[in-house]
């Protein structure tokens, strides 16, 4: 289920590192497996930063893998700019998604991609990447 504030308010970006994050092209995405030790294997995906926070789609919707493991584990890690971060996965809805609409026009403007990432299908599976600890078994 879908919410549409975050529970972990607490867990905010530093500024430094979300622009980082932010201004790269090249985060993986990598969700715990159902063992919830085991990190996925890292995925490319686009991912774009609102006011402060970051957040990433799922080009193939909700049946993208990604997606349900990280819904349904709730952490793992991203690697981007040269960083490694341990983070909280937490699906959003609502008017926040056309925010993430329009910093994803401004980001990735030109790619024969936006269309599909600004679409129906994508931003139901739109995930807030939050900093956290690792889960543990």
């Amino acid at each position: 289920m879908a919410v549409q504030e975050s529970k972990a308010a607490g867990s905010k970006w530093q500024k430094d590192e979300l622009r980082k994050i932010a201004e790269a092209d090249d985060l993986h995405i990598a969700p715990f497996r159902e063992d919830g030790v085991t990190y996925g294997t890292p995925t490319w995906i686009w991912s774009v930063a609102v006011e402060d926070a970051l957040y990433v789609r799922g080009y193939n919707g909700q049946k993208s893998r990604w997606y349900r493991a990280a819904v349904r584990q709730k952490a793992g890690r991203i690697i981007s700019a040269g960083m490694t971060k341990e983070v909280m996965f937490e699906a959003v809805d609502g008017a926040i998604n056309d925010r993430i609409d329009d910093a994803y026009r401004a980001k990735y403007r030109g790619s024969p991609y936006l269309k599909p990432m600004i679409g129906a299908r994508a931003r139901a599976a739109t995930v807030r990447v939050m900093p956290g600890k690792a889960k543990t078994a």
